[in-house]
């Protein structure tokens, strides 16, 4: 599960790094807003459970686009030190902003799955994990499909290659950087909305999640798909393991050693291509 979803925030983050040559710093936020937008239409309004994923990510894909369309694009062009401190300024304002309107305490969410786990043989696990598994590895299916078989996952795959020629074949820029701020955007939103309802919602919960993305687009090698999805993986197993056989409090710690191990050996990741957003 832990996988899926982190699996989830590197693709989101691989996609916008690699089309747009930008470090959303915002990525751990977009995360905490899913996660608050499912409290607020599940806790709050009381709306079925399922729709308000539905829009909880819809949602996190609107204030995606209006973060790029608003902070993003007056900046195309500058240089990178620009857009970095813009982004981490938008960063810390998103961060402030939901814990004044949410207050600092954690809060849980409901769900609609039974409370008796699924068994199978000596394995039992809960079902809003089989749930949340289910519906990350069918969303990066679902990207990864975008990106291949579509007239836009062409177009961003060509802005990726050489945005100038891209441009001069008809392609629009603007747009394409806006669609990819947005999925990325929509993608982390969903994480955190599929995760909310597993653990806590609280307002620095973006934080290490941020961290675990940029970990995963690393290890994966920067703007590789498939590097970002199993890097997801190999992240949330090592941590896993690391909690089982040494600590629960080195979980994090462990993957995060496992970064500086790949960076020794291995420093454009493990999974660098020539080719890559695909």
């Amino acid at each position: 599960m832990l996988g899926s979803t982190y699996a989830l925030l590197g693709v989101g983050l691989t996609l916008i790094f690699g089309i747009m040559r930008v470090v959303n710093f915002t990525h751990g936020e977009l995360y905490t807003f899913g996660a608050y937008m499912v409290f607020l239409f599940v806790m709050v309004l009381e709306l079925n459970f399922f729709l308000a994923l539905v829009l909880a990510a819809l949602l996190g894909v609107v204030l995606g686009a209006v973060i790029e369309l608003t902070l993003l694009r007056p900046l195309r062009g500058a240089n990178i030190d620009t857009t970095m401190l813009i982004m981490i300024g938008a960063w810390i304002m998103l961060q402030n902003t939901e814990q004044f309107v949410w207050s600092g305490i954690a809060k849980s969410i409901n769900t609609p799955f039974p409370d008796e786990p699924l068994t199978i043989g000596p394995v039992s696990v809960s079902w809003v994990r089989v749930f949340v598994f289910g519906v990350a590895v069918l969303l990066i299916v679902g990207v990864h499909l975008l990106i291949h078989r579509t007239r836009l996952g062409k177009a961003m795959r060509a802005t990726f290659q050489d945005h100038d020629t891209a441009a001069l074949m008809g392609v629009n820029i603007n747009h394409i950087y806006t669609a990819t701020f947005a999925l990325g955007s929509g993608l982390a939103a969903t994480a955190g909305a599929l995760l909310g309802p597993v653990f806590v919602v609280a307002p620095t919960m973006g934080n290490l999640a941020a961290l675990k993305a940029f970990a995963i687009v690393i290890m994966g090698g920067l703007g590789n798909f498939k590097g970002a999805t199993l890097g997801g993986f190999i992240l949330a197993f090592v941590e896993e393991v690391g909690a089982g056989y040494i600590s629960s409090g080195y979980r994090d710690a462990m993957g995060f050693l496992l970064i500086i191990i790949v960076l020794v050996f291995r420093p454009t990741g493990l999974f660098a291509q020539s080719e890559r957003v695909g």
